[in-house]
């Protein structure tokens, strides 16, 4: 049976990846109801002026910073893109081709 301090809160993960190869996870119990933001603001990931100067999702999906978190749910950083993924392949697959000869 659920107790009233296990129904007053929900457990959160917010992931990032501050730059290739490293992720950052922060664990979080926060009060239902709780949005994107809150998620942000309480892992230390939102400017002072409340606005996030990147894309977040929850499981995936893009979300808004006013979207209310479920139980269980990933919070996810998205950086820009330094480069488009079509591109880089040509790039790699043209280096594969050079390092053949």
């Amino acid at each position: 049976m659920a107790t009233a301090e296990h129904t007053d809160f929900i457990s959160v993960v917010v992931v990032s990846s501050p730059a290739p190869g490293q992720v950052q996870q922060r664990d979080l119990q926060l009060p239902r109801g709780a949005c994107v933001r809150d998620a942000l603001q309480d892992g230390g990931m939102l400017a002072a002026s409340g606005d996030a100067p990147w894309k977040v999702g929850v499981w995936g999906q893009l979300r808004a910073l006013d979207h209310v978190l479920r139980d269980r749910d990933r919070v996810e950083v998205y950086r820009p893109l330094m480069i488009d993924p079509k591109d880089a392949r040509r790039l790699r697959h043209r280096q594969q081709r050079r390092d053949r000869r």
